[in-house]
């Protein structure tokens, strides 16, 4: 289906507004993505090109980059968020539960929500048999965790007019993927709905520090824009606001205070929370009832 069979168009202004719990008003849906960059394909992204111009097979400059935020990254991202009261929907290639169970066992020691982001870093175009793959991504993780994730993201954000049929069958309730509104929206599938709640491709640590190459104070300084004109239009009706870090972006040493300053400030606000997406996604199975 086209996405626009899966949800017939409804403009925001004149919507009635949901309702969040007495005391909040806008929530911010911290997203930490947790990926397995296989090198025996070309990397995810790059962050040093090869000489010539050139890329390389194996690609052990880029691999080390992400590798990085595996070993250190990620464990700064954990402190920080831990310090500030921050539980992220931890999005997860399901093959990181066998190459680094350490760092999959300490988002699980933290209580964080685990979502599920493909088997590897492949996208779900260039996949042989993608309802295997979904299949086996929620599979692992089940099994690793003892809780079958309730959340998706396509690597890459990506999907095919078919995936989220696939996703349904899975057992995925909600997915990430679609940036089309600020309040959550409803799915048609060929099996149950799915709900697409809202993120945003702006206050993304790839989108803007990989891809557009900012300067990291660029991270709070846009951050605090969104925010504000969220926060403002937050008194009529709910917002939510989702901010994505990568390890090997938003965990090294020049960012981690900028992230830490920009989600610090946000919180400070009245009527602010931090929710993960099944939070979200349980608010809003209620609210428009």
């Amino acid at each position: 289906m086209h996405p626009r069979e899966r949800l017939p168009f409804s403009p925001i202004e004149g919507r009635p507004p949901l309702k969040f719990p007495a005391g909040v008003r806008l929530v911010v849906w911290p997203v930490l993505a947790l990926e397995e960059w296989d090198m025996g394909r070309p990397m995810a992204r790059m962050v040093i090109s090869p000489p010539q111009g050139q890329p390389m097979q194996p690609d052990h400059p880029n691999w080390s980059w992400h590798e990085y935020g595996m070993r250190v990254g990620f464990w700064r991202l954990r402190k920080m968020m831990t310090e500030l009261g921050i539980a992220p929907t931890v999005t997860l290639n399901a093959r990181v539960c066998e190459t680094y169970p350490m760092v999959v066992k300490a988002c699980l020691d933290s209580g964080w929500e685990l979502n599920a982001h493909g088997y590897d870093q492949v996208p779900m175009h260039k996949l042989d048999d993608q309802r295997a793959s979904i299949m086996k991504s929620m599979d692992i993780i089940e099994k690793f965790s003892g809780k079958r994730p309730r959340g998706w993201f396509g690597p890459g954000l990506t999907q095919t007019f078919d995936t989220l049929d696939h996703l349904s069958e899975a057992g995925v309730e909600y997915i990430g993927d679609w940036v089309l509104d600020d309040e959550p929206v409803t799915l048609k599938t060929t099996h149950k709905p799915v709900v697409a709640l809202p993120y945003n491709f702006e206050i993304h640590d790839i989108v803007m520090m990989a891809l557009q190459h900012h300067a990291s104070d660029v991270w709070h300084a846009r951050a605090m824009d969104h925010f504000n004109t969220l926060y403002a239009e937050s008194a009529e009706r709910p917002k939510i606001m989702a901010m994505a870090c990568h390890p090997y972006l938003s965990g090294v040493p020049h960012r981690i205070g900028h992230v830490r300053r920009t989600f610090a400030e946000i919180l400070a606000h009245d009527g602010v929370a931090a929710w993960d997406g099944e939070r979200i996604l349980d608010w809003y199975l209620g609210a428009r009832c």
